[in-house]
């Protein structure tokens, strides 16, 4: 394993996993000479009031050759309309089913459904969707839109686990346990989301993980790496974008595996 400023004796195109975290939501998986890009949202801010906090990782004119998009759910910081413009409509957009509609119906001509079960292949990479926990839906009212995914990518020898957003009680331990475990196999690396609300916020958790809650799904999930994502790119409106990582932070000194926890600032790379 190699972090970023490191050198490899290998091709970068012979690299089995690599990722790095450009902001929020937004992850390039490049995976046995295949590269997806996560929720793109590369916008300056959130809505009109929530200003961005760090740079892209990767500006986006400056991403690589891309051979898919995974969308996760609608919500504006997972969906940035124009994240999406600016990138090629060469590459294939995949997203729960209602929200790959209504991207059609935008004009996304290269979106394409994903349902929570299905498999399609890209490569050597095999994706796997399933349901998250999460209400997805764009405005509230939209609530055919509601549907969330996670996809578990896989080559039969090396594995990666993006679950967008999601509280604990999701597919996330499933797919991991039909796909890797009854088959001996191991999650390599897990990328979940890490959140912060107020006590007074009590539904907070039904769709969404504080870093406790985050590093008991990556024990459940059994994987060899856990990768924390969704902080230090915007402020919400009720947390601040470093609120989540500065508890998971004060967590690790007193966590068993902490070693396995690979916090990625923007820009940040991770290799297996």
């Amino acid at each position: 394993m190699t972090h970023q400023g490191d050198q490899l004796d290998t091709p970068s195109h012979e690299k089995l996993l690599r990722i790095t975290y450009i902001g929020h939501a937004t992850l390039l998986i490049e995976l046995a000479g295949s590269r997806f890009l996560t929720d793109p949202n590369f916008d300056s801010r959130l809505g009109w009031i929530l200003p961005r906090v760090s740079l892209p990782g990767i500006p986006i004119a400056e991403l690589p050759r891309l051979d898919a998009l995974l969308l996760t759910h609608a919500h504006a910081d997972h969906l940035s309309f124009p994240s999406l413009e600016a990138l090629p409509r060469t590459i294939p957009l995949y997203a729960p089913p209602a929200v790959a509609m209504w991207l059609q119906r935008l004009g996304f001509s290269h979106a394409e459904a994903l349902p929570s079960g299905s498999q399609i292949t890209v490569g050597p990479v095999n994706i796997t969707a399933a349901t998250a926990k999460h209400l997805g839906s764009r405005y509230g009212i939209d609530r055919w839109r509601k549907a969330a995914n996670m996809y578990l990518l896989d080559t039969n020898d090396v594995s990666c686990l993006f679950v967008g957003d999601t509280g604990l009680d999701s597919d996330a331990l499933v797919l991991v346990e039909n796909r890797l475990h009854f088959r001996n196999r191991e999650l390599d690396v897990a990328l979940l989301p890490i959140g912060h609300a107020p006590w007074w916020k009590l539904g907070f958790r039904s769709g969404h993980l504080t870093a406790s809650d985050a590093l008991s799904l990556f024990a459940k999930l059994r994987a060899r790496y856990f990768i924390p994502y969704h902080w230090g790119t915007f402020h919400h409106v009720t947390s601040r974008a470093y609120d989540a990582i500065d508890r998971l932070r004060a967590q690790l000194p007193l966590y068993p595996c902490s070693d396995a926890v690979k916090i990625l600032e923007p820009g940040a790379i991770f290799e297996l």
